[in-house]
């Protein structure tokens, strides 16, 4: 006949252990506003907040912005004219009496001359530095763009360590009744000195945790604050609870959009066009440019007092571009290798777009898999594992080691579902990249 033994578990233990089944039970606490839909942020919302604070603030958005600027002003100056050249001076002076009246061809002289390029030359350089701008505005978008990225990767990061020393606390509590449990057990003789001492030691490991993400909050609070272009004796950055936006993505349809709307290839494309312009001016240097000059002569009279009329000169004059082999090729020779760098580069782009925006979907749906797993399925299971745990052990059919591991597979995956919802939406930011999302 077999017969089972069931242990009197005292009533502060069992009041511990309705505590312990109700904290591990209870998720933690989420964002109680709906979410925006797929790919947008609600402009209320911390992270947009930062956002526009980053747009405005960050140096390198400035600079970039300063440099558009200043390359803007290239354009204008690329389409003129050269300065025209004015000459005053005396011609065939007599120096045996350095006399005006003396010789008819003595005359004070005041010219003006100008150079006018070949036509198309003037189109053409303003067209190279209407290109530039477009690069450099193009670059400017991109610079925002890549700010916006890190900024929602360390922000996606600091929830993250949020959400994981939250968690690390609760169970720390959690782990605080398994010793006081364990130590009441084993001082009226019913447990083991082990299950203290291993209580004690997941306690001590867990403190470990909280002081190492504690070091990662201040890293990335400091790195949040480089890209918002804030000083040192700013607040801290509370991120808000995370939300797991599930949005759709075709490949192909993203590949598409990235082709058209990454300010990176378009300003490759810009730095193509400026170099075909150049290509074009390289080959319109073999054509002369030409130089217009009028002067007017004023004559003294003569000696005897007849008046001399004064004179005036018209000339042209052109360059002979006659150095081809040693000035006017190499330069065309320059235009065709960085024309041909332009596309090769615009090629490699586009090949590595095509490679990072298939590993970000990819990422995408992995983790949005694993934090779905998590949540339905493995989170709700563990917790069930708790509480069966809890009353197994209360009638002594579990030993305190099973409880201990139970609760802490718990916190392995709620950390892990954490993780993933993080890496998801760290994901989404990449793609925003990838295909020229203007920052929201």
């Amino acid at each position: 006949m077999h017969s089972t033994s069931f242990c009197v578990v005292p009533r502060h233990l069992r009041t511990l252990l309705k505590l312990i089944v109700f904290l591990a039970a209870a998720p933690l606490a989420h964002a109680s506003e709906p979410p925006a839909g797929p790919g947008e942020l609600r402009t209320s919302s911390p992270l947009a907040q930062l956002i526009a604070e980053a747009q405005e603030n960050n140096p390198e958005i400035q600079a970039a912005r300063n440099e558009r600027e200043a390359v803007a002003q290239r354009v204008a100056p690329a389409g003129s004219l050269d300065d025209p050249m004015l000459e005053a001076g005396v011609l065939n002076l007599p120096t045996d009496s350095f006399r005006f009246d003396r010789e008819d061809m003595t005359m004070k002289m005041i010219g003006l001359s100008q150079r006018f390029p070949y036509p198309g030359k003037r189109g053409l350089r303003e067209e190279v530095a209407t290109r530039e701008v477009e690069a450099v505005d193009f670059n400017l978008q991109e610079t925002i763009n890549r700010t916006v990225r890190d900024l929602k990767v360390a922000y996606f990061d600091l929830g993250l360590v949020h959400a994981s020393t939250q968690l690390v606390e609760r169970n720390k509590a959690i782990l605080d009744q398994f010793l006081r449990i364990a130590e009441t057990r084993y001082a009226v003789g019913q447990g083991s000195q082990a299950d203290v001492l291993k209580a004690q030691t997941q306690l001590s490991k867990m403190m470990e945790e909280l002081i190492k993400l504690g070091r990662e909050r201040s890293m990335l609070e400091a790195e949040i604050n480089r890209a918002l272009g804030r000083g040192l004796g700013t607040g801290p950055v509370v991120p808000e609870a995370a939300e797991l936006r599930e949005t759709p993505f075709e490949l192909a349809a993203l590949h598409e959009l990235a082709l058209r709307t990454r300010p990176q290839l378009l300003a490759l494309q810009s730095a193509i066009a400026r170099s075909d312009k150049m290509l074009e001016l390289a080959r319109k240097d073999y054509y002369p440019d030409f130089d217009v000059r009028f002067s007017y002569g004023q004559r003294d009279s003569m000696p005897d007092g007849t008046k001399r009329s004064d004179m005036v000169s018209l000339t042209l004059a052109v360059n002979l571009p006659v150095w081809r082999e040693t000035k006017r090729g190499p330069r065309l020779a320059e235009a065709q290798a960085m024309r041909e760098q332009a596309q090769r580069m615009h090629e490699a782009q586009r090949n590595e777009l095509a490679m990072k925006l298939r590993q970000q979907v990819a990422a995408t749906d992995q983790n949005l898999r694993s934090a779905r797993l998590y949540q339905r399925d493995i989170l709700p299971q563990s917790r069930l594992t708790v509480e069966a745990a809890i009353a197994a052990y209360r009638v002594n059919r579990v030993d305190f080691m099973t409880l201990l591991d139970s609760q802490m597979s718990v916190l392995n995956f709620e950390i892990a579902h954490a993780t993933a919802v993080s890496a998801y939406n760290k994901a989404l930011a990449e793609i925003d990249l990838l295909t020229g999302r203007s920052p929201n």
